[in-house]
């Protein structure tokens, strides 16, 4: 099974994710798409990417969660390494971490569900980008910095369809 990601006309930032028959619509990042993803550019990469996991605010989702991806509960001292010249780039750390992060654990409830997309992850290369996911979408479906993101009743109603093998596509048209 796959899920399908395309753009909106006319708004490089927004889209529309398609999942079996629905449709859901979705921001993307604030600088639209690309085929070179570059770390900071604000761009979602185009490509097919598999689901590597799925990371979750215990103290935010008062109904159980349950998908066939691999699911943790998120820590506050969960952070992702966005730095491209440390080891680590593009996976996850522990907090505090001595090169550049981004916090896992958001006041914002976008990070209250998070698919982690095998994007540049096998391996890593320095610079081209870290950190794309999955995740829930500010009110405005304000553009991210390259993630997909969905209103969070979205992202929680595809949560248990997913399954090991699902690829998420994202399309430039």
């Amino acid at each position: 099974m796959e899920i399908i990601v395309t753009p909106t006309a006319g708004n490089p930032a927004r889209g529309e994710l398609i999942f079996g028959s629905k449709r859901y619509p979705c921001a993307l990042g604030k600088e639209g798409m690309t085929h070179a993803k570059i770390e900071g550019d604000h761009k979602t990469p185009a490509g097919e990417f598999p689901l590597r996991s799925v990371f979750y605010r215990f103290d935010k989702l008062s109904a159980p969660l349950y998908t066939e991806v691999p699911m943790m509960a998120l820590l506050e001292e969960d952070g992702w390494c966005d730095d491209p010249r440390d080891q680590l780039y593009n996976k996850p750390v522990m907090l505090p971490y001595h090169a550049s992060t981004e916090s896992l654990w958001r006041d914002d409830d976008i990070y209250d569900v998070i698919v982690v997309l095998g994007h540049n992850d096998d391996p890593a290369k320095a610079g081209k980008g870290s950190a794309i996911f999955l995740h829930v979408a500010n009110d405005d479906f304000k553009g991210t910095q390259g993630c997909i993101a969905l209103k969070k009743e979205d992202l929680l109603e595809i949560l248990p369809i997913l399954k090991p093998d699902t690829t998420l596509k994202i399309h430039t048209h």
